[in-house]
């Protein structure tokens, strides 16, 4: 669409998988509810659909969380990655996590909260758990396994298809999408925002709605917000922290010559392996390349010119401040250094036999990507202001399409859904800001 509105009701600002799940389903809630339709809805991206990090994401969906509460936004998820698999690119071919003795307890504990909420998956210990994956991946070198947890329900997405099946939807219920318009402002007028300010012109706006993924922190900025935020925890103790803190992703992928296929010969499920005291070791030199195993990957999907597999491993933290255009690919300072193809190449033969001595087929091409982590690493999804509402994801967004769903409601003058009330952001001054995990990584 070419000519801007000098008005809207809703203002979406970004077009990944929040900003278009949220648009779309709010033009659902509206048109259910009778206050409206799509045509009140506006998104607004700088650049295009999925130009963040939803277009360059990995495309797991999965539930492995041991902060139980983000359980219940995933079953919602899966709802709506269901609602048209085909037009999002889900393979639904399920999810499975594996790691050592020290991980049972939290394995046990993400197995009951995933269950309680609907989210079915199956959980095996000992020497089980060894036999289950070698159920799937025969190959699988699974002495050090002692946990396995298998998500029925999970698996993984095309990332541009899911973006463009997103934006196809809000299309088809009349909500008006505009690329190319970038947020350069606020008009803030009586503690809440009046207009956005952009290089196409002022648009007035009843209610904004931000999901911005990495851009959040420099949009926060624009909104007078401070930098920094008092955390308080469950234990009495009170810390200030960075609002945002920026990771670089490490993600990638290796050619294979064979189909990547299972003992059943289908599409095998994602696979997540962290063995926090087993440490990955270079073939071919000997040197270890660090102290731990983290790793997932999957058959590899759009952006790939030849089968393979595509995964990553945990994410590098930079800090508070981070360039952010160009993005991704495109940004030289956050390219996957050597390291990451040596430490996954490894980490891959060590587990699995047909990827023994697979370097030299790791595909060497620009893989980058950043992303802005809140101070407890979990996602806020609240209102911030009297009339704008946040979808702050921690970087878990591609998965999480249910958000959408659940923040319909709320944005329509509805009640808050109960599974969001967990994300709030008065958690920080309350008291329950979200402590560590018993894991190497950020998400969990």
């Amino acid at each position: 669409m070419d000519a801007l509105p000098q008005s809207t009701t809703y203002a979406v600002v970004g077009a990944g998988i929040h900003g278009l799940s949220t648009a779309w389903h709010l033009a659902m809630e509206l048109q259910r509810t009778g206050k409206g339709s799509g045509a009140d809805v506006v998104v607004l991206d700088k650049e295009g659909v999925g130009a963040g990090a939803s277009g360059i994401a990995c495309g797991c969906v999965r539930n492995l969380y041991m902060t139980e509460p983000l359980h219940a936004i995933l079953r919602h998820s899966v709802d709506v990655w269901m609602y048209d698999p085909v037009g999002f690119g889900f393979q639904q071919v399920g999810y499975v996590s594996a790691g050592e003795a020290n991980q049972i307890d939290d394995y046990q504990r993400m197995h009951k909260s995933q269950n309680a909420v609907g989210y079915h998956s199956d959980l095996y210990e000992g020497q089980q758990a060894r036999d289950f994956v070698k159920s799937i991946w025969p190959d699988f070198k699974a002495d050090g396994i002692d946990v396995v947890l298998h998500e029925k329900v999970s698996g993984y997405a095309g990332t541009m298809q899911a973006c463009h099946g997103l934006a196809q939807k809000c299309l088809d219920h009349g909500v008006r999408l505009y690329t190319g318009v970038e947020v350069l402002g606020y008009d803030v007028t009586g503690g809440q925002v009046e207009a956005l300010i952009t290089n196409r012109g002022r648009i007035q706006a009843d209610v904004v709605v931000l999901c911005l993924g990495a851009w959040i922190a420099k949009h926060w900025e624009m909104l007078g917000r401070d930098a920094s935020i008092s955390c308080g925890y469950a234990d009495g103790n009170r810390v200030d922290k960075d609002m945002w803190t920026f990771w670089r992703l490490k993600e990638g992928e290796v050619y294979v010559h064979q189909p990547y296929r299972d003992a059943r010969d289908l599409d095998p499920p994602v696979l997540h392996v962290e063995l926090m005291n087993t440490p990955v070791v270079d073939p071919d030199t000997g040197k270890e390349l660090a102290d731990h195993t983290y790793v997932y990957w999957k058959n590899g999907a759009e952006r790939m010119d030849r089968p393979g597999v595509q995964g990553g491993t945990l994410p590098a933290q930079i800090g508070p401040k981070a360039t952010l255009d160009p993005y991704g690919h495109f940004n030289d300072e956050y390219q996957a250094e050597a390291w990451f193809a040596d430490y996954f190449c490894a980490a891959l033969g060590q587990l699995m036999g047909r990827f023994e001595g697979c370097r030299g087929d790791f595909r060497e091409r620009r893989n980058g990507g950043i992303g802005a982590f809140t101070p407890d690493n979990v996602p806020i999804f609240d209102w911030i202001m009297p009339n704008v509402w946040m979808n702050a994801d921690s970087n878990h967004g591609f998965k999480m399409t249910g958000v959408g769903k659940l923040v319909a409601s709320s944005l329509a003058g509805g009640a808050k859904a109960s599974e969001l009330e967990p994300f709030a952001i008065k958690r920080f001054a309350d008291g329950w800001t979200y402590g560590a995990s018993n894991s190497h990584s950020p998400w969990v």
